[in-house]
C-alpha cells in the first residue's frame, strides 16, 4: 500500500470512529429521525416516487443504473437523524408504471427531472449525492443549475467523458467494455432478467454477489431489470461533459471510490477530481462499486464529515 493510500485509509478509520460515536448518540433517542414517508412529485409530465425522512438541510440522493432509491437504505438510516434525507427514483425506475414507452430515457431527461424536482421542494439549494450512472446526471445539474446545489457528492461516477489522456482513456474504455459487454449482449437478446443479474456481478467484480446479497438488494435489481435495455442499449449518447465544464463547478465536491474497485471507476473518480476545483477524493477501505451497500459505515462517515465541512450543519 502506498503512503498516500495508507494515510487515506487511516483518516477514514478515524472518521468512521468519530461519526459512529455521533450516530450512537442519535440512536439513543428512538424516533429521532421521525417516520419514513413515501411521496410522489409530478415533474415534467412524469410522477416520481421518493422517500423522505428527517428534518433540516435537504440531502437528495440519486441512485445508479438498474436500481432505485432502495440502494440508499443504509445512507437513509445514517443521514436522517441529522438532515432531511430524500431518496429519489429516476423516471422509469422502481416498481411504478411508466409514463410512456421509455423512449424519453436519457441522461438529459433525468437531469431535467432532478432540477425540476429540487425546485419543487422549495427548500433552497440542496446537498446532492449521486452514484455511478447518476454521476453524470448530478454533474450536469450542478453545471447547468448551480443555484440549486449547495454541495455535490459522487461515489464512482460512471463516465470518463472528461478524460483526455489517450492512454488513460483507452484503459478506462477497455475495462468498461469488458465489464458491460455481457450485460449489453443479454439486453440486446431480450433477456432483461439475465442482464439485471449480470450487472452487480460485473460492476463489483464479484461472482458470488447473488449468494451474499440480501433479499431486498436482490429484489431491487430484479425489479429494475426492465430499465437495462433503456440505459445501455436504447438511450441516446450522453451529453458532453469536458473538463472545462467541470471546472465551472464552484460548490464543495466530494468524490469517493472503493479502494479495491475496477480500473474504469478508479480512473473516472480520479479524472473528475483532477477537473473540479478543490474536489476531495476519499477511498473507501475494501470497497468497490457497491460500497454504498456493502461498506456503508465508511461511506456514510465520509459523507457526514463532508456535509459539515461544506456548511450543512446537522440538527442538534
Amino acid at each position: 500500500m502506498s503512503e498516500t493510500r495508507f494515510l487515506r485509509a487511516l483518516g477514514i478509520g478515524l472518521m468512521i470512529a468519530a461519526c459512529m460515536a455521533l450516530l450512537a448518540g442519535c440512536q439513543a433517542w428512538p424516533g429521532a429521525a421521525g417516520p419514513l414517508q413515501v411521496k410522489q412529485a409530478n415533474v415534467n409530465g412524469a410522477t416520481l416516487t421518493y422517500e423522505e425522512q428527517g428534518a433540516g438541510a435537504p440531502v437528495v440522493f440519486v441512485h445508479g443504473c438498474c436500481t432505485d432509491y432502495r440502494a440508499w437504505d443504509a445512507q437513509r438510516q445514517a443521514i436522517a437523524p441529522h438532515y432531511r434525507f430524500i431518496g429519489l427514483n429516476l423516471r422509469y425506475h422502481g416498481t411504478a408504471p411508466w409514463p410512456d414507452d421509455g423512449s424519453k430515457y436519457s441522461i438529459q431527461t433525468h437531469a431535467e427531472d432532478i432540477a425540476a424536482f429540487i425546485r419543487g421542494l422549495n427548500a433552497g439549494p440542496v446537498d446532492l449525492v449521486g452514484w455511478s450512472y447518476s454521476g453524470l446526471i448530478v454533474m450536469l445539474v450542478t453545471v447547468e443549475h448551480p443555484e440549486l446545489v449547495r454541495s455535490l457528492t459522487i461515489h464512482e461516477p460512471g463516465t470518463v467523458a472528461y478524460v483526455t489522456d489517450p492512454a488513460t482513456l483507452k484503459a478506462a474504455v477497455d475495462d468498461r467494455t469488458a465489464m458491460l459487454g455481457p450485460v449489453v449482449a443479454a439486453a440486446r437478446a431480450g433477456d432483461a432478467a439475465g442482464a439485471a443479474r449480470l450487472v452487480p456481478v460485473a460492476v463489483n467484480q464479484q461472482p458470488d454477489f447473488w449468494d451474499t446479497a440480501t433479499p431486498d438488494t436482490r429484489a431491487m435489481f430484479d425489479d429494475n431489470a426492465r430499465t437495462i435495455r433503456l440505459a445501455l442499449v436504447a438511450a441516446p449518447p450522453p451529453p458532453a461533459m469536458p473538463c472545462d465544464q467541470l471546472r465551472q463547478i464552484k460548490v464543495p465536491v466530494l468524490i469517493t471510490d472503493g479502494a479495491d474497485t475496477r480500473a474504469f471507476y478508479r480512473l473516472a473518480a480520479q479524472g473528475a477530481v483532477a477537473c473540479i476545483p478543490g474536489a476531495q477524493l476519499v477511498d473507501i477501505p475494501g470497497g468497490r462499486h457497491l460500497a454504498i451497500i456493502q461498506q456503508p459505515d465508511a461511506f456514510n462517515a465520509a459523507v457526514l464529515q463532508f456535509l459539515v465541512k461544506a456548511g450543512s450543519q446537522p440538527r442538534p
